[in-house]
């Protein structure tokens, strides 16, 4: 089964999420009717928003209408599954929109599939991440007090079609993750490649490892 790999550059998080939708529902019916589809993997970047998951928890959310104003950023309760996460600037976000029965997955699996990339991603530059009990997505040193989050997912899934994704901290602005509690947590940090190397990371280079893991794990 061929993927399409589509990469949208930098796009607003509404222009993207409407995309991606019409693209969720178009596989969704072409499955449901017997008619042929593509399934898709898409890059993008958005510009300053937080989105707040269908079960989250609007406390998680620590600044005014406002303030959000005031630091350029936007704010949407959306369909996926998790909490509260930031998309910016120099943070890799990816949309597999996947008929996971054509890969032999649940969803379960499927997640697993998204973290193992980005594991695979990370090791590539040489630094140990891997995942935390009960605390989706993947972090660095997730054992212990310093146990920081490099990659947040969060998926929604129906008739075993995905939307959404993860969202990898490649030099983003981390700052911007002091304004919520990430993903529901107060008691573990953020990181990116950025700040684990100490210099930037080519975000074309980081894309293109991502896409490779990625192509690997669903071949």
């Amino acid at each position: 089964m061929k993927t399409l790999v589509e990469n949208w550059g930098i796009i607003s998080y509404e222009q993207a999420w409407k995309k991606q939708a019409e693209y969720f529902e178009t596989l969704v019916q072409a499955k449901q009717c017997g008619h042929k589809y593509l399934n898709r993997i898409v890059f993008c970047e958005h510009p300053h928003v937080y989105t707040l998951g269908r079960s989250g928890k609007e406390r998680n959310m620590l600044l005014s209408e406002g303030q959000l104003q005031r630091i350029g950023a936007t704010y949407y309760h959306i369909d996926r599954g998790g909490d509260i996460t930031y998309h910016g600037p120099g943070q890799q976000v990816c949309y597999p929109i996947l008929n996971l029965e054509d890969f032999g997955l649940g969803l379960k699996e499927y997640v697993h599939l998204l973290e193992e990339a980005v594991i695979g991603v990370c090791a590539s530059y040489g630094i140990v991440a891997g995942r935390v009990d009960k605390a989706t997505g993947v972090w660095l040193e997730g054992d212990t007090s310093r146990a920081r989050k490099i990659c947040a997912i969060g998926v929604r899934s129906s008739h075993y079609v995905t939307m959404h994704g993860l969202a990898f901290n490649v030099n983003t602005d981390l700052r911007y993750f002091s304004y919520i509690n990430p993903c529901g947590f107060v008691d573990k940090g953020v990181t990116s490649l950025q700040k684990e190397l100490g210099h930037d990371v080519p975000m074309e280079e980081a894309r293109l490892r991502l896409e490779s893991e990625l192509q690997k794990l669903l071949s």
